[in-house]
C-alpha cells in the first residue's frame, strides 16, 4: 500500500483527494497542511481516526520539516496541492502567493529530491512528484473558439496564475536537471462540498440564503470550465499512479458556462428546494458590479488525453454536480456558516471570482 504525502489536504481540492484516497482502501495518506485561512480540518473528519490517515501540521516552506516527514513516514508518491488559490486575493497580496506557491513549491522539490535518492532502487523507480496546477496558466481564451490542451504556450494574467505558472517550470526543471520523477495536472473551475465560501459557487448559495446581493462582476460574460470536485479527486489519484513521467495532463468537466448562467442556475434550484419567504426568485438578488482588473474572458480545457491514456471521465454533467452541491449546503451549514459569520462577518464575502 503506497504511502502518500497530500500538501494542502485541509483545503477544497486537498480535503477532496485525501478522502478519495483513503476510501479507496489503496493508499495510506498523510496530511501535511498550514491550517492557514482555507484550511480546516472539519472538512476531513469522515477520515479523522482512520488507520490510513495520518495529518501533519506544517509549513511546506520549511524544507527541513518536510524532508523529516518524508522519511518518517516512509512517503512513495506526494500529490503538491498546497497553494494560495484566489485571484482577488492576488491582486491585493501578491508577495503571498510567490511565497506559497514558488517558494513553497521549491522548497517541496529540494525535499522530494533528497528523499527520492534515499530511497532504494524500487522505491525510486515508484516514486512520483504529482504537482496539482490550474488552467489559469495559459491565460485566456476568445469568448467563440479555441481550448487549452497540454501543448498551450504558458501567458497568466493574475498574480496567482502567474505564481503557478512559475511553479510548473519549477516542477519540469527538477525532471529535467535532477531526475525527479514528476507528473503535473492542470484543472479547469472546481465546484462542490467544502468549498470555500468567498469563491462563486458557495458564495452565490450562502448570500442567496441569507437575502443578500449576489454580486457579478461585469455582465457575468465570462466562461469558466466546471468540474465537480470528486470527479477532480478521481483524475488526480489516475495522474499520480497511471500518468506517464514527466507529462502534464489536462482535467476539466466538459462544462462551459457564463458566470451569470451558473448563478442562474444556482437560483433556479433555491427557488425549488428552497423558496423565498417573501416570494419572488432569488435572481431579483443578482448585482452587476465593477469588473476586477485583468479578468479572463474564458477558459476551456481540452480533457482529451486524461481520457484516452489513463481512461478517466467524469461522472456529474454540470448540472447534476451542481444539485449535489446546492443539497450539501443546504444541510451543512454547520460547516460554512462558522467560516462566514465568525471569520469573515460578510465583509470580503462579494468576490464572485471563480478562482
Amino acid at each position: 500500500m503506497p504511502t502518500v504525502l497530500v500538501t494542502g489536504g485541509a483545503g477544497f481540492i486537498g480535503s477532496a483527494a485525501c478522502r478519495h484516497l483513503v476510501r479507496t482502501g489503496r493508499y495510506r495518506v498523510v496530511n501535511l497542511d498550514k491550517l492557514t485561512y482555507a484550511g480546516n480540518l472539519a472538512s476531513l473528519r469522515d477520515i479523522e481516526g482512520h488507520p490510513n490517515y495520518v495529518f501533519h501540521r506544517g509549513d511546506i516552506c520549511d524544507t527541513k520539516a518536510v524532508g523529516r516527514i518524508l522519511a518518517a513516514e516512509k512517503i512513495d508518491r506526494v500529490m503538491h496541492l498546497a497553494a494560495e488559490s484566489h485571484v482577488d486575493r492576488s491582486i491585493d497580496a501578491p508577495m503571498a502567493f510567490v511565497n506559497t506557491n514558488v517558494v513553497g513549491t521549491v522548497s517541496m522539490l529540494t525535499a522530494a529530491v533528497d528523499h527520492w535518492r534515499e530511497l532504494d532502487d524500487d522505491g525510486r523507480m515508484g516514486f512520483r512528484f504529482h504537482h496539482v496546477s490550474t488552467d489559469e496558466v495559459f491565460g485566456d481564451l476568445p469568448f467563440e473558439t479555441g481550448v487549452f490542451t497540454e501543448e498551450t504556450p504558458y501567458n497568466p494574467s493574475s498574480p496567482y496564475s502567474a505564481s503557478k505558472a512559475a511553479s510548473d517550470h519549477f516542477v519540469r526543471a527538477w525532471h529535467e536537471t535532477y531526475g525527479l520523477p514528476i507528473v503535473i495536472s492542470n484543472c479547469s473551475n472546481n465546484y462542490g462540498p467544502f468549498h470555500f465560501p468567498e469563491k462563486l459557487i458557495p458564495l452565490v448559495i450562502a448570500n442567496a440564503l441569507d437575502e443578500r446581493p449576489l454580486p457579478v462582476y461585469g455582465r457575468g460574460a465570462n466562461v469558466r470550465d466546471w468540474l465537480y470536485v470528486e470527479d477532480h479527486a478521481r483524475a488526480l489519484e489516475a495522474v499520480m499512479s497511471k500518468g506517464r513521467e514527466g507529462e502534464s495532463y489536462n482535467i476539466g468537466g466538459r462544462a462551459e458556462r457564463t458566470n451569470l448562467e451558473v448563478v442562474r442556475s444556482i437560483c433556479a434550484l433555491l427557488d425549488a428546494k428552497r423558496p423565498r419567504k417573501g416570494g419572488g426568485s432569488y435572481t431579483d438578488l443578482i448585482t452587476f458590479v465593477a469588473d476586477r482588473p485583468g479578468h479572463d474572458r474564458r477558459y476551456a480545457i481540452d480533457p482529451a488525453k486524461i481520457e484516452r491514456e489513463l481512461g478517466w471521465r467524469p461522472v456529474e454533467t454540470f448540472e447534476t454536480g451542481l444539485a449535489r452541491t446546492v443539497d450539501w449546503y443546504l444541510d451543512n451549514g454547520w460547516w460554512w456558516r462558522p467560516i462566514r459569520d465568525q471569520r469573515f462577518n460578510g465583509t470580503r464575502l462579494g468576490l464572485v471570482s471563480a478562482r
